[in-house]
């Protein structure tokens, strides 16, 4: 399998496509300043405690209080606790470990409020971001993860991922941890760490541990309900944690974010610093690579299969649902089954590819096309669930009940991915009424003025409808001439070929859009 990452950076964000095959499988964004990362430390503060749900609400600065149940306090919260008073108090002066006594574990059936009091300061880790009308969700059991290693402080236990089958390596691991691992320091050992040497696990582990170290400098000066730590940016992050030799290229559009991931990328796999490559065309980065149109089809409510059937994808509070339909392909009644074995098999191959692109979590629910065999039933299950095995969310899938449905849980860290693929009428823009086609270059041309005589922007673009390029260039003085011999300078013309046919805006020589 070949895959490749597409990141187009803009002045607001960052849109990272993972591409396997040429199909586009997982769409990430990351806006600028974004806070409540997955992974991100706060200083909370507690603010309520809710005994009939065994859990506390905490102010980490969100327009919500944050939710941290009684299973996610860590068994080692009384640690946690001591060490941020005896920093906040500056009796300790050291980062690590070493000298630090371990308090005794928390009952696993213990009351909240036996552990922690309104107002108590405790750092806190997101571990869902916000979604929807809730607050963020939280974790008090901290780790820092690396790419081969994961940092657990109050913990002398070293955990391997259960991808590693073989015990001869499980044990090799285990024995090099053990002897560089830092005291009151757990390890979780990731999948990607298979097969490296000393060196790699030991740079990793330091740079976890650094990362450590500049959490505990910075408790004794921190603001409650601010930020203590963060997370790499979400680009480093999905680069940690998937990179791998399978990766073919990826593409940035750029330079100084090309800089930071090369950088990157050499610091944690030297040699595949070259894969990474400054995209420079003009073209939109997501049109060239022919993501745009990917999105446009993988989003919205009905998604059509290769051959004929169709997928209708429903959302709604508590979970999603999706109806599997054959369309219209036709099978006599001889090969009636056979033929439902293979729209949904074709079905379950999309639905897969669609959980990681939508990032849908929660309860989903699947209406696969009735089949009478129970030979045909589990093939479709363990189909589905060879195919899931590429999805690095934790989930569970139920074999098909007798209704045909099949039950997915799927762990939901993130809000869902929605984009919209309908657009608004391109003559009206969703209103009813419409303009005279006739004005829209003088609109563009009275916007011109403005922005070139009254606010004297220099080398800007004008964005617009292919089709309205076509105009705009067309003939020997083209309208484009024209503007040239007004203003006095030559405006660029792109084309967008995702905007409706009246819609254009201005770039400044950043390319930020100017606002009008």
């Amino acid at each position: 399998m070949v895959k490749e990452l597409i990141i187009d950076s803009t002045p607001t964000g960052v849109t990272i496509a993972l591409i396997e095959d040429k199909h586009l499988v997982e769409l990430h964004k990351e806006h600028i300043n974004n806070n409540y990362a997955v992974g991100d430390i706060y200083l909370g503060r507690i603010k309520k405690i809710m005994p009939g749900l065994n859990a506390a609400f905490v102010d980490v600065g969100y327009e919500k209080d944050a939710f941290l149940h009684y299973f996610d306090l860590g068994p080692q919260v009384q640690s946690l606790i001591k060490l941020t008073k005896i920093k906040r108090n500056g009796t300790v002066n050291g980062t690590l470990l070493d000298n630090f006594k371990l308090e005794a574990d928390i009952n696993k059936a213990g009351k909240i409020s036996e552990i922690v009091s309104k107002n108590l300061i405790l750092p806190v880790q997101i571990a869902k971001e916000p979604i929807s009308t809730k607050g963020p969700r939280l974790s008090s059991d901290l780790s820092i993860a690396g790419r081969y290693i994961v940092l657990v402080p109050f913990s002398n236990v070293i955990s391997i991922s259960k991808k590693i089958k073989s015990n001869t390596e499980r044990n090799r691991l285990k024995k090099i941890i053990e002897s560089i691992k830092p005291k009151n320091f757990g390890v979780i050992i990731r999948t990607v760490s298979e097969g490296k040497g000393v060196t790699e696990l030991q740079k990793d582990l330091l740079d976890s541990v650094s990362k450590w170290e500049n959490f505990t400098k910075k408790l004794p000066d921190a603001e409650p309900s601010k930020r203590v730590w963060g997370e790499m940016d979400r680009t480093s992050t999905l680069i940690r944690d998937i990179l791998s030799t399978d990766f073919a290229n990826v593409y940035v559009n750029d330079a100084n974010l090309f800089e930071d991931i090369r950088s990157y990328v050499h610091e944690i796999s030297p040699e595949m610093e070259k894969i990474v490559k400054h995209y420079k065309h003009k073209e939109p980065i997501f049109e060239h690579f022919g993501v745009e149109k990917q999105i446009k089809n993988g989003f919205g409510k009905t998604v059509n299969l290769a051959g004929g059937a169709y997928l209708v994808v429903e959302h709604t509070e508590a979970l999603h649902v999706i109806d599997v339909n054959s369309g219209n392909r036709t099978a006599s009644k001889e090969n009636q089954e056979e033929n439902a074995l293979q729209v949904n098999k074709e079905a379950a191959k999309e639905i897969a590819r669609q959980l990681r692109l939508r990032d849908m979590g929660g309860i989903v629910v699947i209406d696969f096309i009735d089949m009478h065999k129970p030979t045909n039933r589990k093939m479709l299950f363990d189909y589905l669930r060879d195919l899931m095995l590429l999805d690095r969310a934790k989930h569970t899938i139920l074999p098909p009940s007798k209704f045909g449905l099949v039950q997915i849980t799927r762990q939901r860290v993130r809000p869902e991915m929605n984009i919209v693929t309908v657009e608004k009428c391109p003559t009206c823009d969703g209103t009813g009424e419409i303009k005279a086609s006739i004005v829209l270059m003088d609109d563009i041309e009275s916007n011109l003025t403005y922005i070139l005589q009254e606010q004297n922007e220099k080398n800007i673009t004008l964005c617009v409808h292919p089709y309205i390029e076509a105009f705009i260039k067309k003939g020997f003085i083209s309208l484009q001439w024209k503007w040239f011999f007004k203003f006095g300078q030559r405006i660029k013309i792109r084309s967008v070929s995702s905007y409706n046919l009246t819609e254009f805006h201005f770039l400044s020589s950043k390319d930020e859009e100017i606002k009008l």
